[in-house]
């Protein structure tokens, strides 16, 4: 006979899986608690992914950020708010497009998994609120339940659960203004100082400038504007770029529950314009911008004393706009390709301004070619039940679940063409024109740019037991991940694991884990490869030694170390199976019949398998004072083996493109450390922590061919060094040109970089190439500071890159390219005989028979720079308002705040006041001032 318990809990299964917003009105007698008990706080728990346990029982290499630290960040994609919050974890982002922010993560210098609620996920933008906290797993045993997917470390999301609580509804609202950062290391040069440069630069090329170059005349027009139409001096930024866009967030969530239900519901709205500007005329919108809405409902639920089930579910609508064919991007070329001199915006009678060369009008391409909608559609479930299994064996439970995910985006495109018009005569008062393409009506497109779909199950069976001086937990996990990434075939990896940890007397420490799985695309008919992936891990909490036991000075100390190997899936998509492909038509016998032929697509490498990693961590971590000072270090030294890459000695004689072959080795090896001090007193606390990482890299075999020379070789140097000349000057005299070694194929010209011989035959060539970037480890730096009085808080997170280097190169730092595009502030402090102690070569015009292109674009040191910079990633300021106000107004807590983001950076002068992330050109990144109010009932 089914009890009033399960009838009750039968009942609260069906309005969670039926009417989960109705988990509003849910209360409880209980007054509220955390989540975690008061010393179980998210700095000593690691959430590991299939499993969360204290810090002080384990021997893993993990560093965990609390939610709340992100909530603020006027971030699409939560990872850009982790930047400098955890040691190891390096975040770049390279564009400020809305949802397209070229962001990047690398976990002690390799790509890390993303996990949400412990199972793998390609997703970066959810909800920022619903975030409880965020991990990330660095060793071996921290990973090695991954098996064949853990070999780039792991940042795992834990979403926010429900609490036996009286529920409580929070509601915040964030609205700021966003301002573009510089993009670019050198202004683009007016019109007159373009005319000026580029005729020196024919002339330094050797090419007519009365045949190529600009008159006298239109000279002297650029510079006093007489003539706006056939003598334009536009700046394009300005053209199309607003100074400031707004943005705001909103959520609102509930969180709550009793003995038997327990639910988080959480509703966030997340609006960001574009920095484009618009016209009222269009009945649409043209700009760059993006909004997303985000919904999840966690619920638990206790149908028997011995049975718990839960349902996740998570929604998401993303759109993202754009003008134009998705053309955001494609305007800030234009920019950089188009000199402010190319044509004026408008031509007396109206019409676009252009010409045979620029046939695509800035203005026009932002404002009146259409626009484009990317729509994201995401549905994710997580289903649960475990089972105590206290009635077979005091400890044991067992736990089922299941997951189901699918994720699509439609492309909406509405293009249009529009035609541009020269003036053709020198004439603006009775111009003749010439048109240049057509207007043409607006053309409709919908496509699905991808659609992925996955399954997975999981079964796990655990086993703790605490008696006496002995802690034993066991883990025994099964599971099955199906992955579908649009037409392609299944993906699936699939394997069992394992983790058992053992701690005596609350001092020594021993963790055994493993994983045994794979996946299906490998030989011989798309079967499964396994590996297995074991990893150990021993510790020791000398705090809890007799002759250190009582020492009031000390809260913790603890030593740890851990060494295993864990894997990779790096297999590309059945390159196993030799492919064929049309080929060119040949044509066969004396009336010339043509047939259609076939080629090899690739070769294919019957021998692929998976990466591997053996990896070994040491570590310290400790407490003083009471837990007010603290320190963490760990030593981490990793060898990669069997890395996918194609072989150093591969040649263009075969005809065909050499396959991926799992032949490359390298290490990566590097120190991380955490120090922080808190204090309260009274009213008043605060508290101080720096993070630093030394990264370091080796490379130890890529199928490097031999090299005539020591210094060309890549292999025993650090991975991803530039390699080219070393420059040493520019040259200043005859003299030089005359003693120096000659370049092959080339004649050196004054003002041109000169470079060194280094096996001193008297010719630079390819043997003189040499590292030429620094072998100085990386270094990542991230600091906090927080203090509270009263009411007030106020927190900061600075963010620092030492020993960066950064290449300057392409349109958006070379002058002239193609022999049309722009040219840059730096352009001016360029060589000439009256400037020979100059920034900058001999200008050119990639033309003529004295082209300097060919020389100074070579890959050299003359371009690399210093590219270290201290970044204010986020500084706020809040008010708590007094009790006194909030009884008044049935409130629970109330704060206002004032948040700054990327306010400013401070970097070498390379950047000469650019984004030291986004000096390319590139849609800007933003800083953002906002306020906002968050409010509990």
């Amino acid at each position: 006979m089914i009890s009033f318990r399960q009838t009750l809990a039968l009942k609260a299964v069906v309005v969670m899986i039926c009417c989960l917003p109705l988990s509003l009105l849910a209360q409880s007698d209980t007054t509220a608690v955390d989540t975690m008990s008061e010393n179980d706080s998210v700095q000593t728990i690691y959430p590991l992914i299939y499993y969360n346990i204290k810090k002080s029982r384990s021997t893993a290499s993990a560093s965990v950020v609390n939610g709340t630290a992100i909530h603020h960040t006027p971030v699409a994609s939560f990872p850009m708010g982790l930047a400098g919050q955890l040691p190891g974890l390096k975040i770049s982002q390279t564009n400020g497009q809305p949802l397209n922010e070229g962001m990047s993560m690398l976990l002690r210098g390799r790509t890390p998994l993303v996990l949400i609620d412990g199972i793998p996920r390609s997703l970066t933008e959810i909800g920022i609120e619903e975030i409880e906290s965020v991990t990330v797993l660095k060793d071996a045993v921290a990973l090695a339940m991954l098996g064949v997917r853990g070999a780039g470390g792991a940042l795992s999301v834990v979403t926010k659960k429900g609490a036996a609580m009286k529920s409580e509804i929070s509601f915040s609202g964030q609205w700021g203004t966003q301002q573009a950062t510089r993009n670019l290391i050198g202004k683009p040069l007016d019109a007159y100082q373009y005319a000026q440069l580029y005729n020196e630069a024919l002339k330094n090329d050797g090419l007519s400038v009365q045949n190529n170059g600009f008159s006298d005349a239109a000279i002297q027009a650029y510079k006093d504007g007489s003539d706006p139409y056939l003598y334009p001096n536009v700046n394009w930024t300005d053209q199309v770029m607003k100074k400031s866009a707004p943005m705001a967030r909103y959520n609102v969530n509930a969180r709550g529950g009793n003995e038997f239900f327990k639910y988080f519901v959480n509703l966030e709205h997340f609006n960001q314009d574009g920095l484009l500007k618009t016209d009222d005329g269009n009945n649409y919108s043209t700009n760059a911008g993006a909004k997303g809405y985000f919904v999840r409902s966690n619920v638990d639920v206790k149908i028997t004393d011995r049975v718990d089930a839960g349902v996740y579910i998570m929604g998401r609508i993303m759109d993202l706009n754009a003008p134009g064919s998705d053309g955001t991007n494609n305007i800030f070329q234009s920019i950089l390709n188009t000199p402010n001199s190319a044509y004026p915006i408008w031509n007396p009678n109206g019409s676009f301004g252009g010409s045979s060369r620029f046939q695509n009008n800035i203005l026009g391409q932002s404002l009146y070619s259409g626009y484009f909608i990317g729509h994201t559609r995401t549905v994710l479930t997580d289903f649960y039940l475990r089972r105590e299994l206290d009635d077979l064996l005091p400890g044991l439970w067992a736990k089922a679940r299941v997951s189901f995910f699918s994720d699509m985006r439609e492309n909406y495109t509405r293009s249009k063409g529009f035609a541009v018009f020269q003036i053709m005569n020198n004439d603006a008062n009775t111009p003749v024109y010439g048109q240049y393409g057509t207007n043409s009506e607006q053309v409709n497109n919908n496509a699905v740019a991808y659609q992925n779909r996955s399954n997975f199950q999981e079964f796990s069976l655990g086993y703790s037991k605490n008696r006496d001086l002995h802690d034993l937990d066991i883990l025994l996990l099964a599971n099955r991940d199906n992955l579908i990434a649009g037409s392609n075939l299944k993906l699936t990896v699939q394997g069992i694991s394992a983790h058992a940890s053992y701690v005596y007397d609350k001092r020594f420490i021993a963790e055994l884990a493993a994983a045994y799985n794979g996946a299906n695309r490998y030989p011989s008919d798309g079967g499964f490869k396994y590996g297995m992936f074991p990893s150990m891990g021993l510790g020791w909490n000398l705090h809890n030694e007799t002759f250190l036991k009582d020492k009031s000075w000390l809260s913790e100390l603890k030593i740890h170390g851990s060494y295993g190997m864990s894997g990779l899936d790096n297999g590309s998509y059945f390159t196993y199976i030799q492919s064929y492909n049309n080929a060119p038509t040949t044509y066969f016998g004396s009336t010339a019949t043509s047939t259609t032929t076939i080629a090899e697509s690739f070769l294919a490498n019957p021998n692929i398998t998976y990466e591997k990693a053996n990896m070994l961590n040491i570590g310290l971590d400790s407490r003083f004072l009471n837990d007010r000072l603290s320190f963490d270090v760990d030593y981490y030294f990793n060898k990669y083996r069997d890395l996918s890459i194609i072989r150093g000695t591969n040649s263009g004689t075969l005809g065909i493109a050499y396959p991926n072959e799992n032949i490359g080795k390298q290490n990566n090896s590097g120190v991380e450390a955490v120090l922080g001090w808190r204090e309260t007193n009274g009213k008043f606390g605060y508290s101080v922590s720096v993070n630093a990482a030394i990264q370091q890299s080796k490379l130890i075999y890529n199928g490097e061919p031999a090299q005539m020379y020591e210094w060309m070789q890549r292999t025993g140097h650090p991975v991803g060094l530039t390699y080219g000349y070393i420059a040493e000057g520019l040259y200043q005299t005859q003299e030089e040109l005359d003693n120096r070694a000659t370049t092959e194929g080339y004649t050196p010209q004054l003002g041109d970089i000169k470079f060194k011989d280094l096996n001193n035959d008297g010719v630079i060539n390819q043997y003189d190439m040499t590292i030429i970037g620094s072998e100085k480890p990386l270094i990542l730096l991230g600091s906090s500071l927080g203090f509270k009085w009263s009411r007030f808080d106020f927190s900061t997170l600075l963010v620092a890159e030492l020993n960066r280097q950064v290449y300057p190169s392409g349109n958006s730092y070379r002058e002239f390219l193609e022999g049309v595009g722009q040219a840059f502030e730096m352009h001016l402090d360029r060589w000439t005989p009256a400037n020979p102690n100059a920034g900058y070569p001999r200008l050119t015009t990639n033309g003529g028979p004295y082209n300097g292109e060919f020389n100074n674009a070579a890959t050299n040191s003359f371009w690399l720079r210093n590219g270290n910079f201290l970044r204010v990633r986020n500084i706020e300021l809040g008010y708590s308002l007094p009790a006194s106000i909030l009884n008044r107004i049935r409130l629970k807590s109330t704060r206002v705040f004032v948040n700054g983001y990327n306010l400013f950076s401070l970097s070498s002068k390379t950047f000469n006041g650019a984004d030291p992330e986004n000096y390319r050109g590139l849609y800007p990144i933003q800083k953002v001032i906002s306020f906002g109010v968050h409010i509990k009932l």
